[in-house]
This record gives C-alpha cells, structure tokens and sequence, in this order.
C-alpha cells in the first residue's frame, strides 16, 4: 500500500534537502578552487568535482524519486498551483525530469570539463595565449551541444541551456527584449556621445591602496545589509558570489590599486546577490521555495545594489565624506558634483564588469549572439577573437587590443555557463521595474539613501521577491510586484533622469 501523501512528500523533501547538502559541498569545492587551491591541485579537483557531480546526478534521477513524484504530482497536495506543497513538488519534478534526460557519463565530464577549463582559462588570460585555451573551449561547446540535445527543444538550440539559468524563458523572447532596449538605449547614448561635457575620469585611476580598498568595501557591503556573521568576502579573478547553505554566503571580488570603481561596484554587486541568498527562506533550505527563481530576478538584486543604489545621488551624500577620509591623497580636494560625474561616466569600454550602466546591455548582446553561433556551430571556435572585435567594433565602436581584455575577459565559457550572459541583460530591466515601484510603495526612497536607512528598502525587497523562493515564475513574479510585464521603459527612464542632467543630453 502507497504512503500516504503527506508521509510521501515528507520523504521527497528529505531526499531533496540532502542532495542540497551534496551541491553545498561541490559549490564549496568550487569556492576553494577560484580562490585558495594551489594551480598545482587542479587536476585532482577537476577528478573530485567529477566524482561528486555523477553521485549527485544519481541521487537526482533514482527511479523511485521521479516515481514518488509522479504520485505527489496527482495528489490533493497540488490543488492549491501556489501552495508550499504543490511548488515543491511542481518544481522538483520539473528538474527531475530534466536532469534524467541527461546521461551520467555526460554530466561528469562537463563537472571534469569545468573545472579543467577554469584552470586553463586563468592561465591563458594571464598571458593573453587564446591559442592555449581553444581546446578546452572547443570540447566545452561539443559537451554543450550534447547537452542542450540531450534536453531537447522546440524552436533552437539555445533555449535548452537558456532554461538552465532562466527557466521557462526562450531565446525568441530575450532577442526581442533586447532589441526593444536596444532601440531606446542607442539615441541616448548617442546624445551622450555628442555632448561637450565631460567627468574628470582620471580622478579615478589614481593610487588607491588595496588594503584600503578592502575596509572601505566591505564596510559599504554591511551597511546596505550583506549579513558578516553569515558570509565572507574574498579575492578573486573574475568576481562570484556563491551560496554554500543558510548561513555560508561567500561572495569574491578583486582589487586595482589603481581604479577606484572596480573593486568597489563589485563589491556592492556581489553583496546584492549574498542579500538575496541570504534573504531566501532558511527553514526551506534545500527546496524550490528556499531557492531563487532564475538568474535574471538573482542579477536584479545585484545590480538594483551595484547602479541603482550605488552610483546614485543621495547613497553617495550619506558616504562621500567617509570615502574622502579613506582615500585623502586622491579625493579630499575633489568636489562631491566631480566625483559623482566620474561614477557615472558614459564612454564604451572593452570590459563587461566595468561598463557604464547605459553601454553594459552592449556587452551582452555580444556574448548572447556568439555564443548561439558557437553552439550551433556556425562559428568555429578558432575564428572567436576576430569575431568579438567584429562584435565590439560594430556595437561599442572599439576593438580590444588584446585577447585578454576580449574574448579571454569572462571566466563562464570556460565553467561551462552558455545561456548565462542573457540574464545580466534581463536583470538590468527587472531591477529598474522593482525600484520604481518600491520607491512609489515606500513614499520616495531618496531620503531613506541619503540617510543611510536601507532596511525599509531591504525589507520591501526581501518581502516581495527573496521571500517567495520559486513560488512564481520570473515573468509572474514581475507582473505581481509591478503590475506590469517586463520592459524597458523602467531602465531607460532611470538612465535619462540620472544622465541627461550630468550631460545636458
């Protein structure tokens, strides 16, 4: 005799929550690698990560799981669509079914793959040698392609990885949105382009002492609310954060003795992805409703802390007088109108990280249009630097000099993350929409900022989106908080009301 319902989905959750445990410890591993392993210990932690990924993969698809769920997929516990019970259960089934299209031996030799390729591709950005990262990247791309065919498709290739990271979206949709921002964002940045005024940006590339720059970011990282005594931050390549269980948040970032912004914006980013993770329900841990929905919503909180937050007017009233004192050689003859012109310079550059907010979607439009060409194998990966300064030529009017500050900048090719770069794009729009419309529900948000007072906002953020887990898909969770679909209107809205008065544009 079957159990009964609510013993059955008992035994699914626990199965989940320790599987949830295992990945707790490969993203560790994962950690350790991008940040403490010696170079030296690559090989065996590639052979680690493998091992790990096939056990974990086995727990996901034992047959008796995809059956309990099946079960629990006909029971009264799904009555309710938006229930505890029924999103659970709709949402482990979802990735069960998904990730048992997908052989074990494949899945291990991407986890093998991935952490191999991190390795290769550090080294070959640090000697700007393309050459030495092809292979690795060629395989990668052929495992993706099984990959994406193993899941299989309606419309193209690319949807089958895109639902990785942003599940239920479709290459056709985010084309399309990208197009209409695209249509807004280039007249403005070409009024910007013509406009005589200029921010003194050298003011920012000025010797800023690391260790400085340590204290000073990370005390910005508290104060907007990324919680110390349930996270940490680290030095890196290319910065992440990555949440290892209810109280282990790790984020990373990495420092230019002289660059004031580089580590400072990552900083803040990645501090609004930890307050995301950090904000998820703990006593769900291990299950949908403890998880974040989708890379694009993930993105939203770091960059709503990163830009809308952290190059805004009043966040630099409250601080301006710290940073002065932190950094007395470089800013403390500076006016506060100068340096807030400097944050928020116009200008395309070859780095995606560093990108102004009004140029940075053009950064993606070239990696999402690349990598759909790699991974239909219309471009081969040996033609992929000259096709990114095409690219860079053609969207931002600038070729990088090297492959170092091109195609070799991103660490995700090498870790396997193809669909990803998309959801920096969305991200963008979604945090545009949610500010706007926790700025009219908390009665103006301006002079909260100036004050230093983010909880009212933090809260706002953490009861209309962190809490919810992956109750609602990311298209219904923005049309619940905002009343409207995702669009562009929002961002472009934001950026001519911070920019036109810096440019007179």
């Amino acid at each position: 005799m079957p159990d009964d319902p609510q013993t059955l989905y008992q035994s699914v959750c626990q199965q989940a929550v320790d599987i949830a445990r295992l990945e707790s410890a490969e993203a560790l591993l994962g950690w350790d690698e991008l940040t403490k392993m010696p170079a030296a210990g690559a090989e065996h932690r590639a052979e680690q990560m493998k091992l790990l990924s096939g056990i974990i993969h086995q727990r996901w698809t034992n047959p008796r799981l995809a059956e309990q769920l099946a079960i629990l997929a006909e029971s009264p516990l799904v009555a309710e669509p938006h229930a505890d019970t029924a999103v659970n259960i709709r949402r482990l089934k979802r990735k069960v079914d998904r990730l048992t299209k997908l052989p074990q031996s494949l899945v291990e030799e991407l986890a093998q793959t991935a952490s191999l390729g991190q390795h290769v591709w550090r080294k070959a950005r640090a000697e700007d040698d393309f050459a030495a990262f092809r292979p690795v990247l060629e395989k990668t791309f052929s495992l993706k392609r099984q990959q994406a065919d193993a899941f299989g498709y309606d419309e193209c290739r690319y949807d089958a990885l895109l639902d990785d990271y942003e599940p239920d979206e479709r290459t056709a949709n985010v084309g399309r949105v990208l197009a209409e921002l695209r249509e807004r964002l280039v007249p403005l940045v070409a009024a910007i382009a013509q406009s005589e005024r200029r921010p003194n940006s050298a003011l920012l590339q000025q010797e800023f002492p690391i260790e400085r720059q340590q204290r000073f970011g990370r005390r910005l990282s508290a104060a907007i609310g990324f919680d110390y005594s349930r996270g940490r931050l680290d030095e890196t390549a290319h910065p992440f954060c990555t949440g290892l269980g209810p109280n282990d948040c790790r984020i990373t970032t990495r420092y230019d003795a002289r660059s004031f912004g580089s580590a400072l914006f990552g900083t803040l980013h990645e501090s609004g992805h930890g307050i995301y993770d950090q904000g998820t329900p703990t006593e769900h841990y291990g299950l949908p409703l403890g998880e974040t929905i989708s890379l694009g919503i993930h993105e939203s909180q770091s960059r709503l802390w990163e830009n809308l937050i952290g190059r805004s007017r009043p966040f630099w009233q409250c601080f301006y007088g710290e940073v002065q004192e932190a950094f007395p050689e470089a800013l403390a003859q500076t006016p506060f109108e100068e340096f807030f012109f400097a944050i928020n310079e116009v200008r395309p550059s070859l780095i995606r990280v560093e990108a102004d907010e009004a140029t940075y979607n053009l950064h993606i439009l070239v990696r999402f249009e690349l990598e759909q060409a790699l991974l239909d194998d219309d471009l081969p990966v040996a033609d992929l630097p000259g096709a990114w300064r095409e690219k860079y030529a053609h969207y931002l009017g600038i070729e990088p000099p090297s492959d170092t500050d091109g195609v070799l900048q991103d660490v995700h090719w090498s870790a396997g993350m193809v669909g990803y770069f998309p959801t920096y794009a969305l991200g963008n729009l979604y945090a545009a929409q949610f500010f706007a419309q926790a700025d009219a529900d908390l009665g103006g948000l301006e002079p909260m900022l100036a004050r230093g007072e983010f909880h009212p906002l933090r809260e706002w953020l953490r009861e209309n989106i962190h809490r919810h887990g992956q109750r609602y898909s990311a298209a219904e969770l923005v049309e619940r908080v905002t009343g409207k679909p995702l669009s562009s209107a929002a961002l472009i809205e934001h950026l001519r009301a911070k920019l036109g008065p810096l440019y007179g544009a």
